[in-house]
Order: C-alpha cells, then structure tokens, then sequence
C-alpha cells in the first residue's frame, strides 16, 4: 500500500507532568524533517531549539512551561502519516487526556527515569503514569508503548532500562494490559527516538518511531449490526445527486455499511424505514462503511432530526438503564442522587446515577468500595436513563459504547463512560 492509500496513525503521548512529551513530539518533527528552517529559528534559544514550543501553542502554556489543552501536530515519513495528540500530564485536565486517548489508534506513555529509584529492581511507578496507562486501556487504545525517557541524565541507562522496564512489565501484566514494546529513549538528545541506536541502554530494538511506522489502525467495526447517529439534516434535497426530492440525513456510520435496501428502525420514535440511497462525503453514491461519513435518503419521509439513532432491526436492545466503567473529571464529585446529561453519539437523556459499584485504586488495582468518587477516580457506577439508549459494551464497539456525562447548570463536562 502507498502512503497516499495508507490511512494515517492517530497517537497520543502521555504520562506524568515533566516527562518530556512535547519534547519528544519536537524531536520526532525535528529529526524527520517535517519542520520548517523558520519555525525552527523561532522556537531556537541561544542556538538550541526548544522542542516543546512547537507543541505548546497557548500563551499559558509557553509561560508556565505545561501542557494544558490538546496540542494536534500532522508528519509523516516515507512508510507512514501520522497525527500526533500531546496530551497534559497534569491531574486537573486529565478530561483532555481523555479526549485525545478516545479516538487514538496507539499511546505512547513516556516514563521520566529520573523521577524513579532506577537504582532498584522493586521501583515504584509514578501514579500518573499508572492512571493514564489504565485510561489508554479502559478507552480501547490498540497499541500501548512505553518509552523511557531521559535515560541519557542517569549513571547508568543500562540498569535504569532494565528495572523500569521490568517495574512497566510487571504492572502490565497485572492490569491485563497488553503492551506492544517498551523502548528506551532522549527526547532532548535524540537517542532512539528516530534513529535506533543498537546497544544504547542496553537495547537491541527498533526505535520509537520504527515502532510506530509499524502499528496497525484501529479496524473499523464493519461486520456489526448497522448503526448510524444522525448529525444533520439537509432538508427536502432537489439536488442532482439524490433525484429523490427527500431530506438527506448526514452523520458518520457507527457500525456496518450503510447501503441501499438496508431496513432501518429510527431510535427513539421506533419508525421504519428502508434505505433508498446512500451519498459518500463528496456526494457520490455507493456504499459506505463503518468509520465514514455518509448522507442517507429513505424510501419514505420519517420524522427524524438530530440526535436520532438509525439502526438495524433487532440489532440492537435499547434500554433505560446503564452500566459503565467512569473516569470522573470534573472536580465536583460523582455521589448517588445526582442527575447529569448523558450524550450518546448526538443524542442528548439525562440520566441519574443509581449507585457507585466500586471506585479502582491506580497503586493497587484493587477494587474498593465507595460511597463517591473524586476528580480524576476511575470506577464503575448504574445509572437510569430518562429514555432509551442503544448501547453496546466498549470492548466491542467504541461508537455505540461511550458516552459523555454533563453537568447540568455548569455543563462542564463530568465523566466519561465506557459501557459494559
């Protein structure tokens, strides 16, 4: 496949605040040409760039030297594209974090080796290493790699490697989590990152970006019951196109193939329909799959706006009740009672919080009781819809299994919910 066919790798880096992720971002742009000699001069002091600047775009950024909001950078090599998501370490915009891991095809976490005690085989894991690397498995990202950076800083990088990568292995296996490759990296020396460097810290492999070169995307869920969220509405279309003089319904297939002759029953009103035509994202009919945008015409006029689900008959089993692993974001507290608007796709219920099943402790991955769970808690929670939803579990279906939880007066957005 060329790399004009081949679809683009969406990653995000993550981990802990310091850790060098934006550095890491600059040096992959740097060392793969994909900046400018302009850009690189502004971001230049004193004859060295400053890597992080082309990921740290606002000003409160730049001052404080962080990472806040969700920094998109686009390159690509001679094998691959990619679209880059530099995620906050810090706790409090953990909601950004999880933002970018929902649509990621793979996680970088970097691990900052000069924040452990490199120097034992027993080493703890800082805890927000360990709650992004949970938020990047519970959020369905494929491809999990750890990258040990500032390796370069410690007395002995060798040993270093080996311990904290012993300490990553132990807590994968304990979380369950499968990790595609631990690699030892210097964002700000380079070491690694684009070129591999045999032996370096006593590592053998490709380096990160060999690693990433070779990721697969996240496959679209195509082989699932038909599902489509509508977006827009283009009414009473006469356009050449559709010759059918019927609203177009616009949005992007959630699951299967949108086709022609597809029965369809609309969610929440229960009508039926068949699919009389389909239009791809520049208007030309044919079929579309799941993961792409698509404009639907049925065979008779329905009663459908924004917000409405098309799915296939009996495919789906819409109920009034939810049960969803939440990572909870907003620094109010989840407690038992409270009420919150859930979207779904684009399909806005509210929904009341039953009770708290358990709340997930990151240092122990023990499962504890609780009556609420803070800013930033990882737990499982019931909750009761105001109306029926068609939700699928997230390991199987990562458009129809999340949903976004909003605070009614503030609307804030509170948790993000991952269906069971």
């Amino acid at each position: 496949m060329s790399l004009s066919q081949q679809a683009a790798l969406r990653f995000i880096t993550c981990g802990s605040v310091d850790d060098g992720k934006s550095t890491l971002i600059g040096r992959l742009l740097v060392d793969s040409r994909s900046v400018l000699q302009d850009q690189l001069a502004n971001v230049s002091k004193s004859g060295e760039a400053d890597l992080a600047q082309f990921t740290d775009g606002l000003s409160a950024e730049r001052e404080q030297g962080i990472t806040i909001d969700v920094a998109y950078r686009y390159f690509s090599t001679a094998q691959r594209k990619f679209i880059i998501g530099d995620a906050p370490g810090h706790e409090q915009y953990t909601r950004n974090m999880v933002t970018a891991a929902s649509s990621a095809d793979a996680a970088v976490v970097l691990v900052d080796a000069t924040k452990l005690d490199w120097q034992s085989a027993g080493l703890a894991l800082l805890p927000q290493t360990r709650r992004h690397s949970l938020l990047a498995q519970l959020l369905r990202v494929p491809s999990i790699v750890f990258a040990v950076n500032k390796l370069d800083a410690v007395a002995d990088p060798a040993l270093a490697f080996a311990h904290i990568a012993a300490a990553l292995q132990a807590f994968a296996e304990q979380a369950g989590m499968p990790v595609h490759a631990i690699v030892p990296v210097s964002a700000l020396k380079g070491h690694n990152v684009v070129d591999s460097q045999p032996g370096w810290a006593g590592y053998e492999g490709p380096s990160l970006l060999q690693v990433l070169e070779a990721l697969p995307n996240t496959p679209a869920e195509a082989d699932a019951p038909f599902a489509f969220p509508v977006q827009w509405v283009e009414k009473f279309s006469d356009s050449a196109e559709t010759q059918q003089g019927r609203r177009v319904y616009w949005g992007r297939v959630a699951a299967g193939t949108a086709r022609i002759g597809q029965p369809i029953a609309v969610l929440p009103s229960g009508q039926q329909a068949v699919i009389a035509q389909v239009l791809d994202h520049v208007r030309q009919p044919h079929d579309v799959a799941a993961g792409q945008s698509a404009g639907i015409v049925l065979d008779h006029e329905v009663d459908i706006s924004r917000g409405d689900w098309l799915l296939a008959p009996q495919g789906y089993e819409p109920s009034r009740t939810l049960r969803a692993t939440v990572a909870w974001l907003d620094d109010q507290p989840l407690v038992p009672g409270r009420v919150y608007w859930a979207l779904h796709g684009h399909r806005w219920v509210k929904a009341k919080v039953q009770r708290i099943v358990h709340r997930l402790d990151v240092h122990t991955l023990e499962r504890q009781d609780a009556t609420e769970l803070p800013a930033n808690a990882i737990g499982e929670i019931e909750l009761a819809l105001q109306e029926n939803l068609a939700t699928r579990p997230y390991t199987q279906s990562r458009a129809l299994g999340s949903l976004v939880l909003v605070d009614t007066a503030s609307h804030r957005t509170a948790g993000a919910l991952l269906a069971l």
